[in-house]
């Protein structure tokens, strides 16, 4: 149970400033509304791998890696907590979420809904949660951006143009970034630096692909158990497991 406990908090590692965490006890997928929306310009749908490295204000940090879709404001982020690097979790409870099969997540957040999903494939599961009315909003109108040159470099193979890119909200708050816009790829933003209280963000996008997503890609799949809570979930499942044997058999 304590090391069950252990893992499901190393889900909430990543800090505020990364756009995507814990809500309501699931994970919800990444948010490119509000000041982070306005760094992807025209580019409303794409397929993408992206890696997201954090360090909060302590020092501490974390690397994921996954898989995004995104389309009009809903995205789709599958993650293998295997591959999460410079976590607090530990090889036991690692394997633990393996054996109950929480290791793999797949996040999806949809504003057209008000919603968010958790999903569990390995337990054909998912929780289900509100997307919070304050969220920030995906209206262009409520957001300017001042672009300033930096240089020109390549990442990852594609020549980019590096900008500082100031967003400024309805409420006069700025957020600045460090974007580099693939001059191959219609400036597409392959990689996204952020620095916001006191920690630090990028965003890496590579295998990056223009078409638009299936509209499947966002919606839960058949037959799938819906959980109104991860605690719902976690007692029900660790019940069906002590039912069947004990965990990992």
């Amino acid at each position: 149970m304590l090391i069950l406990a252990s893992a499901l908090i190393a889900l909430g590692l990543l800090p505020a400033q990364a756009q995507f965490g814990p809500r309501g006890g699931g994970m919800s997928g990444p948010n490119f509304g509000g000041a982070t929306g306005k760094l992807f310009g025209e580019h409303k749908a794409f397929n993408a791998t992206m890696e997201m490295h954090a360090t909060d204000a302590s020092g501490n940090s974390v690397t994921m890696p996954g898989k995004l879709s995104f389309s009009a404001g809903k995205s789709r982020f599958e993650m293998n907590m295997a591959d999460m690097k410079g976590s607090k979790m530990s090889p036991n409870a690692a394997a633990q979420m393996k054996s109950m099969g929480l290791d793999n997540i797949v996040a999806i957040s949809r504003p057209d809904k008000k919603v968010s999903y958790t999903i569990y494939p390995g337990m054909k599961s998912y929780v289900e949660n509100k997307i919070s009315e304050t969220a920030p909003t995906a209206d262009p109108g409520d957001y300017n951006a001042e672009v300033t040159e930096l240089g020109k470099e390549t990442v990852d193979g594609h020549p980019c143009v590096k900008n500082k890119v100031v967003v400024t909200d309805k409420d006069n708050v700025k957020h600045e970034s460090t974007v580099w816009n693939a001059t191959d790829l219609k400036q597409f933003p392959v990689k996204i630096e952020t620095h916001e209280q006191g920690g630090d963000a990028t965003m890496l996008f590579k295998d990056i692909s223009l078409d638009k997503p299936a509209d499947t890609s966002f919606e839960i799949p058949d037959g799938f158990t819906k959980y109104d809570n991860m605690q719902t979930l976690m007692q029900t499942e660790m019940m069906k497991k002590m039912g069947g044997g004990g965990f990992g058999r």
